[in-house]
């Protein structure tokens, strides 16, 4: 153990009701930044999960019908060349997938994509026998569809098996069941269009996403055809990966090579991923605070202990030791101060996260939820010690440089500034 480093501890114990205040705040800081970003990643990790449960990683839709712009190039010696030129600004979109079979077969070419699903998409209106309400229609293929979505383990009444063998059969939504005040088992009148069918329900899903519980009805894809005269092509192929963060890159290739316009999930949720974004910020700086805080209080202690220990600071440097070495002593009481703290503040953050995780918490309307939920990442702690790592030095530096510009002989005349 170096003499600056014991220097250090002795000169923190002589004030040790304002080092253990400021020992407190960079723990409790380091603790709640880290749960606060546990809770808030954790429920865009839910939000995320619920969204490509639902809606895929990718949707492929509309036909990309290329428009061109007329140019006239002159030159030099009065000729012209005329031609025109794709205008990438400016393209038109022909509704739905023609060939969805040819889309499907180029994509499943690219290393990332795991599954694909045909969706027959239009507008009904249900009758029970009390009530009526408006919903969309999803026609699909079920083993397909169940291979890029959550479906199977959404249905909360009912059977994903019922409703395969059953061609005529139907999936509700469990608010759209609540509001048509009907039941597994129990047959709706679906109208579209002129056309209108009888069918059986035979199971009832649960997303947590409101506007899709109380939307979507989800048929097999040759009643839908039936129903809304569309015997060919789909509405749009929802596209399942291995590796989600690539799907930006995914998407663009899907789009050069099928010439459909295709989005990813990132873009479809962009609005919602980017509050998750600005509350995760906003909470990483109110929290900060409390570190900035204590950082105050180191600063402030520091200060006490360079006034108050001048004539010691005077002793050491008539005894040889170097303004680097008294500049030193001063940041080891910081990065004592530190090292304890982070150590001590990660621990409280680890508790209070695996605490916070088992809290009953009932939600819906973006996602289902019956816990809070976290996300235990590294990264966590890692970003709460950079932030009390920064915070507390810049506290330790400006009372460690004023006390190596003491001057011995300053200080027994009684000038030191």
């Amino acid at each position: 153990m170096s003499s600056n480093f014991r220097i250090a501890i002795r000169f923190l114990l002589a004030k040790k009701r304002s080092m253990l205040m400021s020992l407190a705040g960079i723990v409790f800081g380091v603790g709640f930044f880290i749960s606060t970003q546990a809770q808030l990643s954790g429920y865009q990790d839910l939000f995320v999960e619920t969204i490509l449960g639902t809606d895929g990683a990718i949707r492929i839709e509309d036909r990309i019908q290329a428009t061109s712009v007329f140019v006239e190039a002159g030159s030099s010696k009065g000729n012209s060349t005329n031609f025109f030129v794709s205008d990438k600004n400016n393209r038109r979109f022909v509704e739905g997938v023609e060939h969805p079979e040819s889309v499907i077969e180029a994509i499943m070419e690219l290393s990332n994509v795991e599954a694909t699903s045909s969706v027959l998409k239009g507008s009904v209106q249900l009758q029970s026998a009390l009530r009526e309400d408006s919903g969309q229609v999803f026609g699909i293929v079920v083993d397909e569809h169940m291979a890029v979505s959550a479906l199977e383990d959404q249905i909360v009444w009912g059977s994903i098996t019922d409703f395969r063998q059953a061609q005529m059969g139907i999936i509700l939504g469990v608010k759209m069941a609540a509001r048509l005040d009907v039941a597994v088992g129990d047959s709706l009148i679906v109208r579209a269009v002129d056309q209108q069918r009888r069918l059986k329900i035979s199971a009832l899903y649960e997303t947590g996403v409101s506007e899709i519980d109380k939307k979507r009805v989800f048929m097999h894809i040759n009643t839908a055809r039936s129903l809304l005269k569309k015997p060919h092509g789909v509405s749009f192929i929802q596209v399942s990966v291995f590796d989600r963060t690539r799907t930006l890159i995914d998407s663009d290739l899907i789009e050069n090579m099928t010439n459909h316009f295709s989005t990813p999930w990132q873009e479809r949720e962009k609005s919602l991923l980017e509050l998750f974004k600005i509350l995760r910020i906003s909470s990483a700086i109110t929290v900060s605070t409390i570190i900035i805080v204590s950082g105050l209080g180191m600063f402030s202690m520091l200060v006490m202990i360079v006034m108050e220990k001048t004539r010691e600071i005077a002793i050491l440097r008539s005894m040889g030791y170097t303004r680097g070495d008294i500049s030193s002593i001063f940041l080891w009481q910081g990065a004592i101060v530190l090292v304890v703290g982070t150590i001590i503040g990660c621990c409280l953050g680890v508790l209070m996260t695996y605490g916070i995780s088992k809290l009953p918490m009932p939600s819906a309307g973006l996602f289902t939820s019956e816990f809070f939920e976290v996300n235990w990442s590294y990264w966590h702690y890692i970003q709460a010690v950079v932030a009390a790592t920064f915070i507390v030095m810049i506290a330790s530096l400006i009372p460690a440089r004023r006390a190596a510009r003491l001057v011995p002989g300053d200080v027994i005349r009684g000038t030191a500034a």
